[in-house]
């Protein structure tokens, strides 16, 4: 009892505060991603491999059919988002839109609108990323 009261205090204390804006944050593009995407990594839970980051896509960018292991969220802050889920009907996002993408439903996404599309995302696990048809 004594070891896991041990652990649960050192995985509180080792949490920290996150804090983002979009104008100031330490956008980077990393190797292998799409042309004119960028990234800020926020966090990651050390337990469950959940991550969440703030990302950002221009104008006009299909994401290839895909799905994951684990539930995804995402908020829309900018531009517009197509989000296709399995056979369920195209929702168009605006800034402040939701979508909650069930782990392994083929998700279909596309940056719509005639600016980038900058979005905040999180998944519940580790990430894996599964090609789809």
């Amino acid at each position: 009892m004594k070891l896991a009261l041990l652990l649960l205090t050192a995985s509180i204390t080792l949490a920290q505060s996150v804090t983002a804006n979009l104008a100031d944050a330490k956008w980077t593009h990393d190797k292998g991603d799409p042309p004119g995407s960028e990234n800020v990594f926020l966090r990651q839970d050390a337990q469950t491999g959940g991550m969440e980051l703030l990302v950002r896509y221009p104008a006009g960018h299909v994401f290839a059919p895909h799905w994951h292991s684990v539930n995804e969220r995402i908020v829309v802050l900018e531009g517009q988002l197509a989000v296709k889920v399995g056979s369920g009907p195209e929702k168009l996002l605006e800034a402040g839109g939701f979508a909650f993408l069930p782990a392994k439903e083929v998700q279909r996404l596309a940056c719509t609108s005639k600016t980038r599309c900058t979005f905040y995302i999180q998944w519940d696990g580790k990430l894996d990323n599964h090609k789809a048809e």
